[in-house]
């Protein structure tokens, strides 16, 4: 599984449903594929990418594998999509959603993706992907604040956010988590007007960060779009 990012790339080799080796990677090209193919013995694969495709990469993985798949909107899903604009629904938002079905079928899901963008996803019980939103990342939104201002520095999140900062640097740190917090709070406690048993996922670089200052319960899955990669691939084998 192959999982291409704004920021950075994830592999994950998996045997039979069961993960058994996973990789980050800044760059990602055919020379670090090569390596991967001259360690494992692959044949089935999947690739998901959120930026432009690389021609290249994909001819090297198609003459490679003996079953690939390019995730795009003419895919068939285990799950039924109701977006409006398919082809420019996320390829990590689609999956995402799948691997969070394939985990808790049956069941009305929120699926939290805590990354560069900050996405929210909608699964009805019956395997409808209903939409869902984006909003700015943790990073993105510290990185916003200095580019557009003259004056605000550019900070990180700490450990301890207090609620109310007390100088600049902590007045912006509280502004960005706390305000983050209450915004996946808020839509949780929303969704569960209608849904009231809803499960809620949350995924994605920060997800952990996150996963303890939410008041809400939460599944944390770091692994989840690669998850619902798998099963993607899964699923079209089959079918």
């Amino acid at each position: 599984m192959i999982e291409q990012g704004n920021t950075s790339s994830k592999v994950a080799i998996y045997e039979k449903r069961h993960l058994v080796a996973s990789f980050v990677f800044k760059e990602f090209d055919v020379k670090i594929v090569t390596t991967l193919f001259a360690k494992y013995p692959l044949t089935h694969g999947i690739f998901s990418t959120v930026i432009d495709q690389d021609d290249e990469l994909l001819t090297y993985l198609r003459g490679k594998l003996e079953y690939f798949v390019f995730l795009d909107e003419t895919v068939p899903l285990p799950i039924s999509i109701q977006y409006k604009t398919p082809e420019t629904l996320g390829r990590d938002r689609l999956a995402a959603a799948v691997g969070a079905n394939f985990l808790q079928p049956g069941k009305d899901l929120l699926v939290i993706d805590a990354g560069t963008a900050i996405t929210y996803e909608l699964i009805e019980a019956s395997g409808v992907y209903i939409g869902g939103n984006i909003s700015p990342g943790m990073t993105t939104r510290f990185k916003a604040l200095n580019y557009f201002t003259k004056k605000l520095p550019l900070v990180s999140e700490q450990e301890e956010i207090p609620w109310l900062g007390t100088d600049t640097e902590t007045a912006i740190q509280a502004g960005v988590v706390n305000g983050i917090i209450y915004e996946m709070d808020g839509y949780i406690e929303k969704l569960r007007l209608k849904y009231p048993n809803l499960l809620v996922f949350l995924t994605g670089g920060h997800s952990f960060y996150f996963e303890r200052r939410l008041k809400n319960s939460i599944f944390a899955d770091i692994n989840l779009v690669l998850t619902g990669l798998n099963r993607i691939l899964e699923y079209n084998v089959e079918n």
